[in-house]
């Protein structure tokens, strides 16, 4: 697959953003950006989604690296810019399905997601680094599930990440919306495969190993990944429920004052 150019994507003036996926040597790199500290409003997730089922189905491709842009946060999770457009129920599900879309598009993809995480991940974006499927980071790489302090709940992304990190560990994450874990908590844990160093000491084991994976076989790259899902086939459903729950819940008056709140400070 050839490189191909940015693709800008927008809700409005304010919720620019761009995917790029570059294909070099079997090694898909697709990497998310969003001038408010990678953010995913609807449109960026849809692309997200998107190119990974793009090249999933690529058989030149044999591995795919999943980054984002800049040095601060990898990923901020759910722009409040959007959350704050939310009128209705319906938009609101509609939302909060397109992190549902791209869990499930990182689950389906047949080649091995390797996730470069350099900066913080919080929300959705702690949901993006469960449903890969091997993770390097950053020390500085601390995690967040601010959901209820805004009114809501990490229902969408709550199944990867417990599947990943244990129920045990996700219930403390959650409830704990305030709090920060580290990177060392998130390896522990098994949120982080590995956490090795900053910039070149993270490109590095990330080049590594997707040069190793480029080179093994891809039928049995393909089977392990379905042997590691293995008892997420109703995803599609639950998401699609949890997203409800989330996009009625987002409508509430506490959920509207905490989403301004929050949008004055950013």
């Amino acid at each position: 697959m050839p490189s191909v150019p940015p693709s800008a994507v927008s809700g409005d003036a304010g919720d620019v953003g761009d995917v790029t996926v570059r294909s070099v040597d079997g090694i898909a790199t697709i990497q998310f950006r969003h001038p408010k500290s990678n953010s995913l409003p609807g449109p960026l997730l849809r692309r997200l989604a998107e190119s990974i089922d793009t090249v999933g189905a690529d058989p030149a491709a044999r591995v795919v690296v999943l980054r984002s842009g800049g040095a601060g946060p990898f990923c901020a999770g759910a722009s409040f810019d959007e959350l704050r457009r939310i009128t209705d129920a319906a938009a609101g599900k509609e939302f909060f399905m397109g992190f549902g879309r791209l869990i499930l598009a990182m689950r389906r993809c047949p080649k091995f997601i390797v996730a470069r995480v350099h900066g913080k991940a919080v929300g959705g974006g702690v949901g993006v680094v469960a449903a890969a499927d091997y993770v390097f980071a950053a020390p500085s790489a601390s995690v967040r599930l601010s959901e209820l302090a805004v009114g809501i709940g990490p229902f969408v992304v709550g199944p990867v990440i417990q599947r990943k990190i244990g129920r045990g560990a996700f219930q403390a994450l959650a409830v704990d919306a305030a709090g920060w874990r580290d990177a060392a908590w998130a390896e522990r844990h098994g949120l982080f495969s590995q956490v090795v160093g900053e910039g070149d000491a993270l490109d590095a084991p990330v080049a590594a190993l997707a040069h190793s994976l480029a080179k093994s076989s891809p039928e049995a790259m393909a089977r392990m990944k379905e042997t590691f899902w293995q008892g997420t086939e109703e995803w599609g459903q639950l998401l699609e429920a949890r997203a409800a729950m989330s996009g009625a819940l987002v409508l509430s008056d506490y959920a509207r004052n905490a989403i301004a709140a929050f949008s004055a400070r950013s």
